[in-house]
């Protein structure tokens, strides 16, 4: 495997798959790109609050359900296990973290400001995942784990704040 940030040529892009798993391109971003990656999300998840949890968690099963086949299949093409491009891991760690939350700007700040957080700083437990469970599953996993803790803060604020 190369280095986790080594530049993609254009024509890698021309496989859906690593092109989901890129963020339909906002991985690209030269700063930050699980940030961009996240901030794709954040129309997705306004969009998805507004038809209801059913629908909403449908969705999220759906990523989730997927995430290790497409994470781990971006990361074998490009030949870097967790390239920092790949970002369908964000889209689920922040599909999470809004899944069970009210609606609104400030609970959507909120959530993204505690995702980007928990996700970029790796605590333990998020760092321990990170750095010992291999390919798709373990790309996703530290973000699932990122996404559920974020969720539990956003749920405490609200039950104690709200």
């Amino acid at each position: 495997m190369t280095e986790k940030n080594r530049k993609i040529h254009p024509r890698e892009l021309k496989n859906p798959v690593v092109f989901v798993a890129m963020g339909l391109g906002s991985g690209l971003s030269p700063f930050a790109p699980g940030t961009a990656g996240t901030l794709l999300t954040v129309p997705l998840v306004y969009f998805l609050q507004q038809q209801g949890p059913f629908i909403y968690l449908l969705v999220t099963l759906f990523v989730l359900a997927t995430g290790s086949l497409i994470c781990g299949y971006a990361a074998e093409k490009l030949q870097v296990h967790d390239h920092s491009g790949i970002v369908y891991d964000e889209v689920a760690g922040f599909l999470i973290t809004m899944c069970l939350v009210p609606v609104g700007w400030y609970w959507m700040l909120a959530g993204f400001v505690f995702f980007r957080f928990f996700d970029a700083v790796k605590p333990w437990p998020i760092s321990w995942f990170d750095k010992n469970i291999p390919g798709g599953f373990g790309i996703m996993l530290d973000d699932v784990i990122a996404g559920i803790i974020s969720l539990c803060c956003l749920l405490s604020i609200e039950y104690f704040i709200a």
